[in-house]
């Protein structure tokens, strides 16, 4: 599960199981940010992200696409997301994407930086 690869960053994960509970979500919590599949089981086609990004453009927004759909990838773009990710990326790339776009220093990278000593 994608989530657990941001353990130990200074955020909070809101996980919901579709878009009408996030956009619900918007109402009770404090969210400044946010990851979301492209296609979501009651809005398809990127339909959640295009409302988002249409009231809060400003938004940091991260679009999960299927790996190799180009044409996803242009939709997300044009919406103006800050970044797009491949499905299948690595837990590692996905990390650093989401630590780039949020300015978050990368706590796993800095404490391996650290275990690092010579021979």
């Amino acid at each position: 599960q994608r989530s657990r690869q941001l353990d130990g960053l200074p955020i909070r994960l809101i996980n919901l199981a579709n878009g009408i509970e996030a956009i619900r979500s918007f109402k009770i919590e404090d969210v400044n940010s946010v990851i979301s599949h492209w296609h979501l089981s009651d809005m398809p086609n990127g339909e959640f992200l295009k409302r988002l990004k249409a009231v809060r453009p400003e938004m940091p927004t991260i679009a999960i696409i299927e790996a190799g759909n180009l044409q996803q990838e242009i939709e997300a773009r044009s919406l103006g997301v800050a970044a797009v990710i491949c499905e299948d990326s690595s837990g590692e790339h996905f990390r650093q994407v989401v630590t780039g776009v949020l300015g978050l220093a990368d706590v796993e990278a800095i404490e391996q930086l650290y275990a690092v000593k010579e021979a």
